[in-house]
């Protein structure tokens, strides 16, 4: 089974108001049976990034302007889209953030199953019925067999992303993209997806891309993260190095953020970011985080390299590198 590895990807948006760097050399790998957490803020390019890889970005305006996406040995990024068409929803699949929006609302939920059986596996009528009942059974909905005749908006926002899991490994793919797979929903119901998905991992072998913006998600699920700020990968190593010793800035900001839970009748104030992440027309020379950094100074008007500073550990800051300040 192969796994994915992303190199250089880079993405514009052509518009009225001149070119717009969505994406930027952005690398990633993940290997079967292995799970990467991409993590960051709204409007950091995580999604763009899961789009890019499986070739839905909207063109126009969006361009994939430079990189790879190999699957094995073949280029995503390079594939005419009738080839596209059979190696999307089969070998690299993708469940997106909202189910509700994402499942058509006029058809029962297992037809959208079997469609793609039928489109994939070329399975006859009878033999995809049997086979999407198999999968709702799989992903936990009960009495599967008459689910099948139900539309969505019959059913819960947990059954509905169980349904778009249930499309989305139909075909057993070797790389599964999850866009925010829990979110909006109870923590309760967030559990029992995410171990729903660990237990399809461990059977099936693939790979999982795993996008999120909830660091206790990453804690639980991952083996390794990457931290995106303004359509940049700053960050990417081991869970347990990033968690233990972040190298930059920005990563340490998130994990400041996040509630540890602390000790019984202590309350920590939460530490923020000052400011937001910059639009697209509006991005800084050099670092994008220099606005925000509280280690920002006169070297960061140049863009940082992503370089390995421990063993698998990378980060692309000046203060990491250990550049002095007059060195731009």
């Amino acid at each position: 089974m192969a796994g994915l590895d992303v190199r250089g990807l880079s993405v514009s948006l052509y518009t009225r108001g001149g070119v717009l760097p969505a994406l930027s050399e952005v690398s990633l790998s993940v290997q079967p049976g292995r799970t990467l957490a991409l993590v960051g803020e709204s409007g950091c390019g995580k999604s763009m990034t899961a789009l890019a890889i499986m070739r839905l970005l909207p063109e126009p305006p969006a361009r994939i302007i430079a990189g790879q996406v190999m699957l094995g040995d073949t280029d995503l990024a390079a594939l005419p889209e009738r080839r596209m068409l059979g190696v999307r929803g089969k070998a690299v699949s993708m469940i997106f953030q909202d189910p509700m929006s994402s499942l058509n609302p006029v058809v029962p939920v297992g037809q959208q199953i079997m469609e793609v059986l039928r489109r994939h596996e070329n399975l006859s009528g009878r033999a995809a019925r049997t086979r999407a009942a198999e999968l709702l059974t799989l992903v936990g909905i009960p009495d599967a067999e008459a689910r099948l005749a139900e539309y969505p908006h019959r059913l819960s926002g947990g059954m509905c992303q169980r349904v778009m899991i249930a499309i989305a490994i139909a075909c057993r793919p070797a790389v599964l993209v999850a866009d925010e797979p829990t979110t909006a929903l109870d923590v309760t119901v967030q559990a029992q997806i995410l171990e729903l998905l660990k237990r399809l991992q461990a059977e099936t072998g693939m790979a999982l891309l795993l996008i999120t913006h909830d660091l206790g998600v990453v804690a639980e699920m991952a083996d390794e993260v990457a931290v995106m700020y303004a359509g940049r990968v700053v960050e990417q190593g081991p869970v347990d190095a990033i968690f233990a010793a972040p190298l930059h800035p920005y990563t340490r900001g998130l994990l400041g953020a996040t509630p540890s839970g602390g000790t019984a009748g202590r309350h920590t104030r939460l530490a923020d970011i000052p400011g937001s992440v910059p639009s697209l027309a509006e991005l800084p020379a050099g670092c994008a985080f220099a606005p925000r950094c509280p280690l920002a100074h006169a070297a960061c008007t140049a863009q940082p390299p992503l370089t390995t500073l421990a063993p698998q550990h990378l980060a692309a800051c000046f203060a990491a590198l250990g550049v002095p300040a007059h060195a731009a």
